[in-house]
């Protein structure tokens, strides 16, 4: 399976063959690469595969690159694109700058300079999925008790390390206060007076949020992120995922599909 998937669109079959080349040596067979000879096949690519990294040509009949990166723009598609001509023409690289693109490299390109061009375009893209993934499992309480912590008494600080740090581990109350040293009852009392959860609700909702960034940026089976979310069974997991989500963890991994590899 490969980890992710770039486009070359180029209306010259001996520039888009080349990029290709060079980028299949690259890859390794580790990215798929894909190939378009115009803007309109370009489109229909998209439409069946998610883009990561895009990279065109500027000046191609019917669909130019611009053209094509405002339709893309349009459909929610969001590569990181790189732009490639045989002009330095200063409002096609402006207009193109306006859309997103991250570089304009000038034909004939380099090896040597394309290369670089992807790398960064990479380490973009990756920044990004990851953004994405903590906008889409973000939980707002949590948000909430994280300004919370930093105000909260140096016990309750350590407690919350100590959690967050073995989320995998059987975690009970009597084993959270012995290891910062505090009597259990007097734990459960200063950590919901200060967090504004009770103990076991901060840790179900923590774990869930680990099991959710684990569904999106992973192929784990869910057997093996109930293990790794501190659940001995999966079906206890799913029913405690169902509860907090309100769809399985299955369901939840199909409609919140993002990758980080």
């Amino acid at each position: 399976m490969y980890a992710k998937t770039i486009l070359i669109v180029d209306d010259e079959p001996m520039a888009r063959q080349g990029i290709k080349r060079t980028l299949d040596a690259w890859a390794k067979g580790d990215w798929q690469i894909l190939v378009a000879a115009n803007g309109e096949e370009a489109i229909e690519l998209v439409k069946q595969h998610k883009i990561h990294i895009l990279i065109t040509d500027i000046l191609m009949p019917e669909i130019t690159g611009i053209k094509l990166l405002q339709v893309i723009k349009e459909q929610n598609a969001s590569p990181v694109a790189i732009v490639i001509s045989a002009y330095s023409e200063f409002a096609y690289a402006q207009e193109a700058l306006r859309l997103g693109v991250i570089n304009y490299l000038l034909k004939p390109v380099s090896k040597k300079k394309l290369i670089e061009a992807i790398e960064d375009a990479i380490q973009i893209e990756t920044q990004k999925t990851r953004t994405e993934i903590i906008e889409k499992v973000v939980d707002e309480k949590l948000l909430t008790i994280t300004m919370k912590e930093n105000s909260a008494k140096e016990p309750i600080r350590e407690a919350v390390r100590y959690i967050d740090q073995h989320l995998k581990m059987e975690l009970s109350l009597k084993g959270v206060a012995d290891h910062i040293h505090l009597n259990p009852s007097y734990l459960s009392v200063l950590f919901k007076e200060q967090m504004k959860l009770t103990f076991s609700e901060y840790i179900t909702r923590r774990r869930i949020q680990h099991a959710k960034e684990l569904l999106i940026s992973t192929n784990q089976p869910v057997a093996d992120i109930a293990e790794e979310c501190g659940y001995k069974t999966a079906k206890y997991f799913i029913k405690i995922f169902r509860e907090q989500e309100g769809v399985t963890p299955s369901i939840y991994r199909k409609t919140n599909n993002v990758r980080v590899f």
